[in-house]
């Protein structure tokens, strides 16, 4: 799938990524569309501050990237569930390594598992100090 992006030529992949998830809200639409589908009301919920024409925005551009499904119910009242595409699940778990070094170095939460915690004041070498 080709997204629809800047105009010019991206430097690398970090690059392309980011343009896709930029500002403060689409990661966080990623992260809460991981637990489960959610409607447009819950996303809202999800996501304290966000503005309806922010989501609504987000929620559009997200799908015409391919990383949201938007799915309309024939019901009445209507129903729309917004969803992530393998594309958007692909996606948030190329984003939990970022998530685990935002829990460990900016929270002050437990390593990403497998990982020593830092200690600055740790000899380099043992015995050394």
């Amino acid at each position: 799938m080709v997204t629809a992006g800047r105009p010019g030529a991206y430097v690398c992949g970090i690059d392309a990524a980011m343009d896709l998830i930029g500002g403060k809200w689409k990661v966080l639409i990623l992260w809460a569309l991981n637990e489960r589908p959610c409607r447009f009301g819950e996303l809202r919920r999800e996501l304290p501050g966000v503005t309806e024409k922010v989501l609504a925005s987000h929620l559009r551009e997200m799908e015409s990237d391919g990383l949201v499904h938007r799915e309309a119910y024939d019901e009445v009242p209507p129903r729309v569930e917004y969803s992530l595409t393998p594309r958007g699940v692909s996606l948030n778990e190329a984003l939990e390594p970022l998530g685990a070094w935002g829990r460990a170095n900016v929270l002050g939460g437990p390593p990403p598992a497998g990982r020593a915690p830092e200690d600055d004041q740790a000899p380099l070498v043992a015995g050394a100090g």
